[in-house]
């Protein structure tokens, strides 16, 4: 039996494709020597709900199951008889593992997981979870954390130079030869190691220059074009982020604007919903529970629109410190054109510095 593994590391840091490539090579390695290793990935944040990974999980292994329908236990049990039955290694790799878990502040799934080895004869189970959050750990039981996190691995962003070595590689493949400047392309290395190290960024980067460039009809892509790409794709990304959040996400994040603009500080947890409530009010919708109002926090935290840090009280238990992880003005021009939300971000919420009292 292998030791349970979680991977940790920012976005764009190479955890996915790495885990990707070494449980490949492992296949044919065991092909090679006539043994059986079964793999599944499963990205959590996609699947949404513990049912959909577990069923994942099944079909991997040949288990025909609904997509919805049947008790989780139930679920876990045909996973069991499958591993049961084949007395093979599957090794299972959960991708952002934490937007499940704070979405549902749930890490039962986890814990199953972990424990199906001891009730099995034949066959096994190695679990491999992958988190964009260094501090996930926090979220997790700490009988989960005594079994998943057997072994870490932390995925370090990558350096200048590293970046450079990857867009070159992607270059030479894209470009023409003499186009691209290099110091286009080491400013390209330079914005994205800047922001956490990450590759993704940097080739969106280079991309998005190549593009202004070509429909320029430059002759050469230089720093400019890249600073240019810079603006855009921060841009485009923040919009289509902010476009595309339901209502209740775009009122809790009206009301970490309001919070933040009256107080110029952190807002925690309780203040935010409070002020949530009243929005709600104001705009005549049924307001969220405070339950699911910290998954939607959870869940903004972890597309960067807001910073969201965990405080302990000691025996007064945990909060958190919430800030805009975005631009002000960027939630208006975003929500501007909504009919719904517009009047929330004039009004001035109860309790706030300047409340009209509407």
């Amino acid at each position: 039996r292998v030791s349970n593994l979680f991977a940790y590391g920012k976005t764009g840091t190479g955890k996915t494709i790495v885990t990707r490539f070494v449980l490949d090579r492992l296949q044919r390695k065991a092909r090679d020597h006539g043994r059986a290793v079964d793999t599944s990935y499963v990205n959590c944040r996609l699947a949404g709900t513990n049912y959909r990974v577990i069923a994942d999980l099944c079909r991997a292994l040949g288990e025909d199951v609904p997509f919805t329908g049947l008790a989780v236990g139930e679920l876990f049990d045909r996973l069991r008889n499958a591993l049961q039955s084949r007395e093979s290694a599957f090794l299972v790799v959960l991708d952002e593992i934490d937007a499940l878990v704070k979405r549902s502040d749930d890490d039962s799934l986890l814990y199953e997981l972990t424990r199906i080895n001891e009730r099995l004869d034949g066959g096994w189970i190695g679990v491999i979870g992958i988190s964009n959050d260094l501090h996930f750990k926090d979220f997790l039981d700490p009988r989960v954390l005594s079994s998943l996190g057997e072994e870490e691995l932390v995925f370090k962003p990558y350096s200048s130079e590293e970046l450079y070595d990857i867009l070159k590689d992607r270059a030479e493949q894209a470009f023409q030869e003499g186009v691209l400047d290099d110091g286009a392309l080491r400013l390209c290395s330079a914005l994205a190691a800047g922001e956490h190290g990450d590759a993704r960024r940097a080739l969106d980067l280079l991309r998005v220059a190549g593009e202004i460039g070509e429909r320029a009809k430059e002759e050469r892509i230089l720093e400019s074009h890249v600073r240019m790409a810079q603006q855009k794709v921060e841009h485009d990304r923040v919009t289509e982020v902010l476009s595309s959040l339901p209502l209740h996400s775009r009122i809790l994040l009206i009301s970490v604007l309001h919070l933040e603009s009256a107080r110029k500080e952190s807002s925690v947890t309780g203040d935010v919903y409070e002020v949530y409530r009243g929005l709600c009010s104001a705009a005549a919708v049924e307001p969220l529970t405070q339950r699911r109002i910290s998954g939607l926090l959870n869940e903004l935290d972890i597309m960067g629109i807001i910073n969201a840090r965990v405080v302990s009280f000691g025996r007064y238990g945990r909060t958190k410190k919430i800030r805009l992880g975005v631009e002000p003005q960027a939630v208006k021009s975003a929500f501007g054109n909504d009919e719904l939300v517009r009047g929330l971000l004039e009004y001035a919420p109860r309790g706030l510095p300047g409340h009209q009292g509407r």
